[in-house]
């Protein structure tokens, strides 16, 4: 994963969960894209 990405998933994490900034910071980029996944990405099943 390239930093920009990174850094823009983090700052969305920030905005949008109640994780906080330190505990993103700590974490993998699995672990970004992960908690992007389960928080912020919509699902078909979401929709329906």
């Amino acid at each position: 994963m390239s930093q920009l990405v990174r850094e823009n998933l983090m700052e969305q994490l920030w905005d949008l969960t109640t994780l906080n900034k330190d505990e993103v910071l700590k974490m993998t980029d699995e672990e970004v894209e992960y908690y992007h996944w389960l928080y912020l990405e919509e699902s078909v099943y979401d929709l329906m």
